[in-house]
């Protein structure tokens, strides 16, 4: 009986948690967007930072699709911050073109170089920063949107992540469907809601008054996922530019996929612990969606295992209690159709989300297809990350050396 009771009391904190963001998701969706993005003929300085550890293979590709930006050349500077490098990265920044900042300090993860950054270009002449990784490519209008949400008001922005490489194979391929599935049920639901939208670590901007003012504290492997939560801490709405498009290149092994997922869930985890609380709070204080959105989210990794366990609870409780081989026979008969209807629908939003955005099916088949086996493999990395902290930033390899031309032609 007590096993039962604990099975419905995570089952039903499952099912609102999954119903919080699958209503809110729908309803941006349907909604029709009054947030128009306004153009504006005055033109900004930006400060184009290029966070680097071992691309030379890559680095070059960015560089050249931001040197051929539609957009005044004296109005930006690209600027490459190699850390922690033992390749050419500094020769091919320098070669392409970009200035660099080098990092002489020992180095953690991907925000303290951008605190790093932040600190040296202090003094200039500047108006936002934007931030991509170096395997990147940019499109030549991301500029010119980036230029028109701040004069819009906006002090944080979120561009549209694509992907570079979404058919090499089913990897790439369920990491674009998440993106994009991210991007128009969460990013594009929330500007429809008059919320906030959320960074996702590349093609993002950030005025540089607000760092000036407040910082750039971030504690954690996912600096992103954290500033987006001091944002909503703060009150700060962060704009999604829907039409900045950058692409980006996704994991083709599982090794990489793995390791670069495990960082992830460890730098959630590390949010979970440090903002979950004070967000829910901050929630209840203010009515700001935006805290209750990023609580929501650093939940995530601790919602899988919560499931994975009520899954083990009610196969527990069905052998000790002489029901084992009447619900296998159950599932046999009758409960496939349960599952197969789960698959089913997942195939269904993953194809909304790619015709939505006017995406290639033929690109991102392997990735409708696969994504709910992609997002079943995470339950491992989780369980691994509650077990054991991980404060070490893996390198992960970049070496798909696409150009924008080549991505544009897809």
């Amino acid at each position: 009986m007590i096993l039962l009771i604990i099975h419905y009391i995570l089952f039903n904190i499952i099912l609102i948690y999954g119903l919080y963001f699958a209503s809110l998701g729908i309803l941006g969706v349907i909604k029709k967007n009054k947030n128009k993005e306004i153009y504006s003929n005055k033109k900004n300085y930006f400060a184009i930072l290029i966070p680097a550890r071992n691309e030379e293979k890559v680095i070059g590709n960015l560089i050249d699709s931001l040197n051929n930006l539609d957009y005044p050349k004296d109005k930006y500077q690209v600027y490459v911050i190699p850390n922690n490098c033992s390749d050419n990265t500094s020769k091919e920044a320098i070669k392409h073109g970009a200035g660099i900042i080098e990092c002489n300090i020992k180095t953690r993860t991907k925000g303290e170089v951008l605190q790093y950054a932040f600190q040296k270009l202090k003094n200039k002449k500047i108006d936002a920063y934007l931030i991509f990784d170096a395997d990147n490519v940019v499109d030549k209008n991301f500029l010119i949107h980036a230029n028109n949400y701040l004069e819009m008001g906006y002090k944080v922005g979120q561009g549209f992540r694509d992907a570079k490489n979404p058919s090499d194979n089913w990897i790439s391929g369920s990491y674009a469907i998440f993106y994009l599935i991210q991007n128009v049920f969460f990013n594009h639901s929330r500007v429809n809601l008059k919320g906030s939208s959320s960074l996702n670590g590349t093609g993002l901007m950030i005025k540089k008054s607000l760092i000036n003012s407040r910082g750039f504290k971030t504690l954690s492997l996912t600096e992103d996922m954290e500033f987006s939560g001091q944002c909503a801490l703060e009150n700060e709405k962060i704009a999604f530019m829907e039409n900045a498009i950058t692409y980006d290149e996704y994991p083709n092994n599982f090794k990489t996929a793995w390791k670069q997922r495990k960082r992830w869930s460890a730098g959630v985890l590390e949010c979970q612990r440090l903002y979950s609380l004070k967000l829910f709070k901050n929630f209840f204080k203010n009515h700001n969606l935006a805290s209750l959105d990023n609580g929501m989210l650093y939940l995530g990794p601790s919602m899988q295992i919560l499931s994975l366990i009520d899954f083990i609870l009610i196969w527990f409780y069905r052998i000790i209690s002489n029901q084992f081989i009447s619900t296998i026979c159950f599932i046999l008969a009758i409960g496939w159709i349960f599952y197969l209807g789960c698959y089913l629908l997942d195939i269904t939003i993953n194809i909304f989300a790619v015709k939505y955005k006017h995406k290639s099916f033929k690109a991102l088949y392997k990735g409708v297809f696969m994504f709910m086996i992609f997002i079943f493999t995470w339950i491992p990395i989780n369980i691994l990350c509650i077990l054991k902290k991980q404060t070490k930033w893996e390198e992960i390899k970049h070496n798909r050396n696409v150009k924008i031309e080549e991505v544009k032609n897809n």
